[in-house]
């Protein structure tokens, strides 16, 4: 089965936008909160997941190691990594997987008493790529309904792990209460597409800002890597910004940068933000907010 795919893009015609601020770039850091939805035999799952510190499938018998390099995230890596960012006052996406919210319900309520946005990340750590229509349309009213109960509030973003299905952004404009899905790789801004025979916004994610490149690879070895090749990022969408609107998005993920030999990397790249004007830190919700607000969807 074949999707219509747009390589034109913008083309350079860029909307008239300005972020608040009179900034011409905006920055989302994502927390991926994954620890609990990780594939698992112990959680009844088909198989482990083979993908950790270590490149490893441990086939038949349950992943003990496996286990214990994602429980690090939460028991450890989330809070160094909130503190962080709490404290240089950057906004903050979790991206969160339903079941892992289950299996530590005091990232809800943290995150609730925080003001972080929860973006749902599916419900377990996987790919919806082939799934059947009627499993992912009950799948994405389960984990709204997850979020809703543990945070209060219902999420209004999606991010599938790897890649969504062909029918995931359709059963997400059906479902309602989404205002964007981050389903998509393919430019620095916000733009349109139509689902379900309407407008439906779409907030790319970047797997290159991401520290999952400590996993690819290892890509990343040092912190210092991470921070880096994000800055470069920044200081060219930044200069970028000045003729149009630009958009920069940042993975984390909580027993990556987490860990201490690589949380500099994290520091390093905030202080660099905060010495530079020009920028806009928020959630991928007030962006989507802002887009929607000053870019209608017929001028688009």
């Amino acid at each position: 089965m074949s999707t219509p795919r747009d390589f034109a893009g913008y083309r350079g015609n860029y909307p008239a936008l300005r972020w608040p601020g009179d900034t011409g770039l905006a920055v989302s850091f994502v927390l991926n909160v994954e620890e609990g939805a990780e594939l698992a035999l112990s959680a009844g799952d088909a198989r482990n997941e083979s993908r950790h510190e270590v490149n490893h499938e441990v086939v038949g018998a349950p992943d003990l190691c496996m286990e214990s390099q994602f429980e690090y995230g939460a028991r450890v890596g989330y809070g160094r990594i909130t503190r962080m960012l709490r404290e240089a006052g950057v906004p903050l996406t979790l991206n969160a997987c339903a079941r892992a919210l289950e299996a530590t319900p005091w990232i809800a309520s943290d995150a609730a008493q925080q003001g972080f946005e929860i973006c749902c990340h599916g419900w377990r750590w996987e790919s919806h790529a082939g799934m059947a229509e009627a499993d992912e349309r009950a799948l994405i009213a389960r984990c709204v309904e997850s979020i809703r109960r543990l945070h209060g509030r219902a999420p209004v973003g999606w991010h599938t792990k790897s890649s969504a299905s062909v029918n995931t952004r359709r059963l997400l404009a059906e479902h309602g209460g989404f205002l964007y899905d981050s389903d998509a790789y393919n430019d620095d801004l916000p733009y349109y597409v139509q689902a379900a025979g309407r407008p439906h916004l779409v907030l790319p994610y970047a797997f290159d800002t991401n520290d999952m490149r400590f996993f690819d690879n290892f890509a990343y070895v040092r912190g210092s890597d991470f921070a880096d090749y994000a800055i470069d990022a920044f200081d060219c969408l930044l200069a970028e910004s000045r003729q149009a609107p630009r958009m920069l998005s940042i993975g984390l993920h909580t027993r990556i940068i987490g860990r201490p030999g690589r949380i500099n990397g994290l520091a390093t790249l905030l202080a660099h933000i905060a010495q530079r004007s020009g920028a806009w830190c928020a959630t991928r919700e007030q962006i989507a907010r802002h887009w929607l607000a000053n870019v209608p969807a017929e001028s688009a």
